[in-house]
């Protein structure tokens, strides 16, 4: 069955979005910067792309992850479109990558800038900002000397000569701390690196040397951008699982986040029991999941795991199992993108089980009429003040929710002021603009509203193509044609609700009806009093109060205003 597109499902954050079959293969890989825009633009009436008609007629389900920044998700994308080769994804001809930092396994390490990085444990990236990267690795030449080629002449290399390498084959002392230091800053403290930097730029500033200042100015800022960019992908996720967890009541959603080689695989996604303790929930949890597949070298939770728990993982893996609830560095970046997505995935199931309780609800009222189905319920009631401010409104449900994009207002055109005639000429009014029938039409009222509606609906000759019934608020009871009056029971609350939303509905309307009646002046209304001869009016008796006062005698002493003006005033004010 094709997907279909429900916005509740989708969250308003940055990420990749996977279209997949039922059996899990996925068909297309997408980055976003909000989740939901993006996937709500390939269900638009007019695609903007061919392949994206066929593409949603073969999906099955669309699945997300989460990222803390639109650069993550490109990099994210770029992965998972290596990892699962979905065939509505384009290929790039040269099949580039983004590039890598590396430092070599060897005597004297050197640092590499390439796309097609070996499996070596000193890689940084993948970088989407190339430009970026290469300057990062020029700095670090020039900064401290690491070399970059391999090089074992006698004499050294011009590299060497001209101070971008220390030249560790002729005198290897003291390297292995550049090394250390170089490993440190494209693991993201670069902050003495930055220090010195900054020194410079504002020395160059002093001495009035803007060009250089420049020059070190846009150093800092590709430090600044490399160290930041390798959050999705980091060297410390090398078989790895992250469990991320959001409850809210007795249900909560867990998220395991899968990475290996350095960056974020996929993740998989449950809804569960809570518990009432975190760490009882996910420690069960755990014991479930890894019961039939091997667990990971690392293992990251939101909180301890109970007693037990490690030495079980330690024998499903044959080895051991490093469980850890990470405070600091990129761990805890990994931590908190599972959290993330688990708030985001519980927010998803809380919708579909509200979905599921509210279709329940239209189910049993529909098994209790007998009927087939109950999936669009439009419910009337009308409102008055003692023959004043006359007003009617209809509701429509669907599939146990309200839906009020549907929900219609009327105010009362004729001159009948008793509910079964407002009542029937608000619903004719109705009838006139449908495009699509409901299953039911409910009325606010008793057995007199279900006889007089009917009649009218049997001379627009559509009495057979809906139910309809009338329910009174005394004992909530349903009274339908040709049957028993029932009581309902809680089988019937989505009529109950129906009715009090209608109920609720008019009432909001009728009393702003009210209150704008009230602010209206009763002199606007009278028949040649226009704006000037009114300035006179209330300036000739001193505002308001003296004009209420004023006989038909003393309105007929105002300037402009004549014997039968004065008559209309009076009656304005006095109806």
């Amino acid at each position: 069955m094709p997907v279909v597109y429900d916005a509740k499902s989708f969250p308003k954050k940055a990420g990749v979005y996977l279209f997949k079959t039922e059996q899990g293969r996925v068909l297309y890989v997408g980055k976003a910067t909000r989740i939901n825009e993006r996937v709500r633009s390939y269900f638009s009436s007019n695609p903007d792309r061919k392949m994206i008609t066929e593409l949603v007629s073969k999906s099955d389900k669309i699945e997300y992850i989460i990222t803390t920044s639109p650069k993550e998700a490109l990099i994210l994308e770029r992965q998972l479109i290596k990892e699962h080769k979905p065939r509505f994804n384009s290929r790039l001809k040269d099949d580039k990558s983004y590039p890598y930092l590396i430092l070599t396994d060897e005597e004297f390490p050197r640092i590499m800038y390439t796309r097609h990085p070996p499996k070596s444990r000193n890689k940084w990236g993948p970088f989407p900002n190339a430009n970026a990267a290469k300057q990062v690795m020029q700095l670090l030449r020039k900064q401290f000397g690491i070399r970059d080629k391999d090089c074992k002449g006698k004499d050294g290399c011009l590299a060497m000569h001209i101070g971008l390498c220390k030249g560790p084959c002729l005198d290897p002392e003291g390297y292995d701390t550049i090394v250390n230091v170089v490993t440190e800053v494209l693991d993201g403290k670069a902050g003495a690196l930055i220090d010195e930097l900054t020194k410079k730029m504002d020395q160059f500033s002093v001495d009035l040397e803007y060009e250089k200042a420049a020059k070190q100015r846009d150093l800092i800022r590709a430090v600044r951008i490399t160290t930041s960019q390798h959050v999705v992908s980091s060297k410390v996720y090398r078989d790895c699982d992250a469990i991320g967890i959001a409850s809210r009541g007795d249900l909560a959603a867990i998220v395991v986040l899968h990475a290996d080689e350095g960056v974020v695989k996929g993740q998989e996604a449950w809804p569960i029991i809570h518990r009432g303790d975190i760490g009882e929930t996910v420690s069960m949890f755990v014991s479930s999941h890894y019961q039939n597949r091997c667990p990971p070298r690392l293992l990251l939770t939101p909180t301890p795991l109970f007693e037990g728990a490690k030495e079980w993982l330690n024998g499903r893996r044959q080895s051991l199992v490093e469980v850890r609830t990470p405070s600091r560095g990129d761990l805890v970046t990994l931590q908190n993108l599972a959290n993330q997505n688990a708030e985001a995935q519980l927010s998803k199931f809380l919708d579909k089980a509200s979905g599921s309780l509210e279709q329940k609800a239209a189910n049993d009222a529909a098994e209790l009429l007998g009927m087939d189905k109950l999936n669009h319920i439009v419910c009337f009631d009308m409102a008055q003040l003692i023959g004043e401010n006359r007003v009617g409104a209809s509701v429509s449900f669907r599939n146990g929710r309200p839906e009020k994009k549907e929900y219609r207002r009327y105010t009362v055109k004729g001159e009948a002021i008793d509910d079964l005639r407002m009542m029937s000429e608000v619903v004719e009014r109705w009838l006139k603009r449908q495009d699509e029938w409901p299953d039911l039409l409910l009325l606010d009222g008793g057995e007199t509203h279900l006889n007089t509606i009917h009649q009218m609906l049997k001379e627009n000759k559509v009495d057979e193509q809906f139910e309809l019934a009338a329910i009174a608020k005394r004992e909530e009871t349903l009274f339908r044609l040709d049957m028993e009056p029932i009581i309902l029971n809680r089988n019937g609350r989505v009529l109950v609700h129906a009715r009090d939303e209608a109920h609720r509905f008019v009432n909001t309307f009728h009393r702003k009806q009210r209150n704008r009646n009230k602010i209206k002046d009763p002199l606007q209304d009278v028949l040649g009093l226009g704006a000037k001869k009114m300035q006179t009016l209330l300036r000739h008796f001193g505002g308001r109060k003296g004009v209420e006062h004023a006989s038909i005698k003393d309105l007929q002493t105002v300037p402009g205003i004549g014997n039968s003006l004065a008559e209309r005033i009076f009656q304005a004010i006095n109806p």
